[in-house]
C-alpha cells in the first residue's frame, strides 16, 4: 500500500477501507502517512473481519473459479452470512475496524465529520471527512467519503450530503468511492462537476466508475486520469486542481 500511495505522489489522499487491526497495530492509512510524511484524519465506521487469502489464491484481484477474491476478504459484522460463514470454515481471520482517512502533506487549518448516519441494511454508518488546506493566500475545502450502496437507499445519503458540503461559491473537492455513476453523482450535487472520468471498477476488468472526484465552480481541473491497477479491487483516480 505504501507504494501504490508513493506512485501517486498526490498532496492530498482519500484512502478507502483504511483497516485497523484490534489489539493496537496501526491502520493502513496510518503506517502510509508514517511512511510518507501525510498528516491524517481517520474515522472508523464499522467493525468486521478480514479473512486471509484462500490455499489456492493466485497474486491477482479477481474471482477465480471456484471461490471468491484471490486476496484477503472483508466481512463486517453486519453483514456475516452467505459467503462469509463459509469462509469463516475454512480460512482464518482478524477481527477490526474498517474505515475512512484523508492524509495531506500540506497542513490543514481545520478538520472535521460530518456524520450521515447508517442505512437500515447497510452494516457500516457513514461518513464525510473535511479538513482545509491552504493554496497560496487562498482556502480549499477537501472531503472525503465513502457512501453507501444504491440497494441501501444511498440517495438519503445524499440528500444529507447535499445539505452539508460547502456552497458552489467556495472552492472545493469531494473525492471518495460514490459507490454510484458519475451523472447521478453531479445531479444530488447540483452545481458540482466531475473532475475525472473513466472506468474504475473492478480493477481487473472495469466497466464502470464508482470512484469520483468533484470540484466546485471556482476549481479548475488542470489534469485528471484513472492510474493503473495497484492492488485493489478499485482503480486510484488522480486529478491535479487549481484555483481560478
Amino acid at each position: 500500500m505504501v507504494g501504490e500511495c508513493a506512485a501517486l505522489d498526490a498532496d492530498v489522499l482519500v484512502v478507502q477501507e483504511s483497516w485497523r487491526p484490534d489489539g493496537g497495530a496501526p491502520s493502513t492509512a496510518q503506517v502510509v502517512a508514517d511512511a510518507l510524511g501525510y498528516r491524517r484524519v481517520e474515522e472508523g465506521m464499522a467493525h468486521g473481519r478480514l479473512y486471509g487469502p484462500a490455499a489456492d489464491a493466485d497474486g491477482r484481484w479477481g474471482p477465480p473459479p471456484g471461490h471468491g477474491h484471490s486476496r484477503d476478504t472483508l466481512r463486517l459484522d453486519g453483514d456475516l452470512r452467505g459467503v462469509a460463514a463459509a469462509l469463516g470454515q475454512r480460512r482464518p481471520f482478524g477481527t477490526g475496524t474498517f474505515g475512512l482517512a484523508v492524509l495531506s502533506r500540506v497542513p490543514f487549518t481545520s478538520t472535521g465529520t460530518l456524520a450521515l448516519g447508517q442505512l437500515p441494511r447497510d452494516p457500516s454508518r457513514r461518513v464525510v471527512i473535511t479538513g482545509t488546506v491552504p493554496v497560496g493566500d487562498r482556502r480549499l475545502d477537501v472531503l472525503g467519503t465513502h457512501m453507501s450502496h444504491l440497494l441501501y437507499r444511498s440517495p438519503v445519503h445524499y440528500r444529507r450530503l447535499r445539505a452539508a458540503v460547502p456552497g458552489t461559491d467556495r472552492p472545493a473537492v469531494l473525492a471518495g468511492d460514490m459507490n454510484l455513476w458519475g451523472p447521478a453523482v453531479v445531479a444530488f450535487l447540483g452545481g458540482w462537476r466531475r473532475g475525472v472520468r473513466g472506468r474504475t471498477w473492478p480493477s481487473w476488468r472495469p466497466h464502470s466508475q464508482l470512484d469520483h472526484v468533484v470540484v466546485t465552480p471556482p476549481v479548475a481541473v488542470v489534469d485528471a486520469r484513472v492510474a493503473p491497477s495497484s492492488g485493489s479491487d478499485h482503480r486510484p483516480v488522480r486529478v491535479t486542481l487549481a484555483l481560478r
